[in-house]
Order: structure tokens, then C-alpha cells, then sequence
């Protein structure tokens, strides 16, 4: 489903991303991990169209999305949900989940995707009426994802979606993306939480310093030396 070859990205004369290709498959999840400034982020806003790639390309059901506004990119049913939600903190979480209906065959079925919304995430029903500023962490991110879901994308893009959170909470907000993905949505999932991201997804990539220099499967790479010792931590290294 989606392809990208050779990207090149960057922000004035500093160069952010170089040669990078990763490919999604349909129903698949995929993760993105490596340390702050390696690019994650920037690899996701090309990806939804808010950076214009230097070089390479971007393809979405085989067909080329690089150069496509935003809005397009999400009238082809892909969704980012970005780091620190960005919600419309005096909106209600209605309306908030209301203006992820925007394109035409989302109106269309506005009603049925709020329904859907909200049997996945009960809690937002209960606090419809509420500010989105007003809730808890656990609960913007679960609006940050209700908004997008209401596109119906077929790919979601996420970036960091356990950020700030308490353990209980991402416990569920990553048992959430696992029910996404048994639904057959394909997740490319950008996480610092390496071990929870590792886990739901079948591969992933590694990159570092813009470059990917890694991949495989989620489980083989949780065993991986340099993983553990670089992302899990000194307890996961093992005796010296």
C-alpha cells in the first residue's frame, strides 16, 4: 500500500532524512523507532503531505502522493495523528471529532463513523459535551485518534501516541491499536516506547540519524542486541 523510495527531506540547508524506503502492507502494522532527532517525525509529516520531500518518492496504492496537499492525502484515507494530539482545546469533543469528517464520502457517513467512534471509545460519548481541554491525557489521545478514525483511513500515521501517558493508560491505548489493526487498517506507528511498539508490530525499522539502518520482525528485533542495549535500557542488556 505504501512505498517510499530514496526520500529525501530536509528543513533549509540542514538535511533531515537521506535515501530512506519503508513499504506498509495492506492490514499491516509498522514501526518507526530511534532517538530524538533521528527523523521520525519528519518521515510522518512527509508522509501526510505538511513537508515537501528534496528527493525520492512517496507512492499510496501505487500511485504517487508526494507533492498532494494535507486534505488529499487524507481524501485517500490517510490519517496522521500527531504528536501532542493538537486538538481544539475550547471545542467540545464533538465538534472536535466532527472536523475530522471533512471530506465529502466522510460527511456522507458522519453519523454511522460517530456511532463507530464511540463504541470504541465509550468514554468519549460520556464526555461529548466537555471541552477537549478539560480532559485527561488518556482521553485526548483517545480523541486525537477518534478524529482521525473519523476519515475512515485506511493507513494511520502515529506519532508518539503514548506520550505523557501513565502505564495503565498506554496499556490501553496500545490494546486499542491492536483491535485498528485486527479491523484491517494498516498502522505506521512512530513510538519511543519501544517495547510496546515492538511488540504490536509484525516489522519495523530502525532509524538513526535519518537513515534507516535496521529492520525486521517486531519480536526478532526486541531480542536484537543493539536494540536492547540502545532502546530497552540497562536492565535489558544482560551481565557484562
Amino acid at each position: 500500500m505504501l512505498e517510499i523510495e530514496r526520500l529525501e527531506v530536509g528543513y533549509g540547508a540542514l538535511a533531515a532524512l537521506h535515501g530512506v524506503s519503508v513499504t506498509v502492507g495492506p492490514g499491516e502494522t509498522v514501526a518507526l523507532v530511534g532517538p530524538n532527532g533521528a527523523g521520525k517525525t519528519t518521515l510522518l509529516k512527509a508522509i501526510a503531505g505538511l513537508l515537501p520531500p528534496r528527493a525520492g518518492v512517496i507512492r499510496w496504492e501505487g500511485e504517487p502522493l508526494s507533492g498532494e496537499p494535507p486534505h488529499r492525502i487524507v481524501e485517500r484515507r490517510v490519517a496522521l495523528v500527531p504528536e501532542g494530539r493538537r486538538l481544539f482545546a475550547r471545542m467540545t469533543v464533538r465538534e472536535n471529532l466532527e472536523l475530522g469528517a471533512f471530506t465529502r464520502r466522510a460527511q456522507a457517513e458522519k453519523r454511522s463513523r460517530l456511532d463507530h467512534i464511540y463504541q470504541i471509545f465509550p468514554r468519549l460519548r460520556e464526555r461529548e459535551r466537555q471541552f477537549a481541554g478539560s480532559l485527561s491525557g488518556g482521553e485526548q489521545q483517545m480523541l486525537a485518534l477518534g478524529r482521525a478514525l473519523m476519515g475512515a483511513p485506511r493507513l494511520l500515521l502515529l506519532d508518539e501516541p503514548s506520550l505523557g501517558l501513565a502505564p495503565r493508560v498506554v496499556e490501553t491505548i496500545f490494546g486499542i491499536l491492536g483491535e485498528l489493526h485486527r479491523d484491517g487498517i494498516s498502522l505506521f506507528l512512530v513510538e519511543q516506547n519501544v517495547q510496546a511498539a515492538l511488540t504490536l508490530a509484525q516489522r519495523a525499522y530502525l532509524l538513526e540519524g535519518g537513515r534507516i539502518v535496521g529492520e525486521g520482525e517486531g519480536r526478532i528485533l526486541l531480542q536484537d542486541h543493539h536494540v536492547r542495549a540502545a532502546y530497552l535500557g540497562p536492565l535489558a542488556r544482560g551481565p557484562a
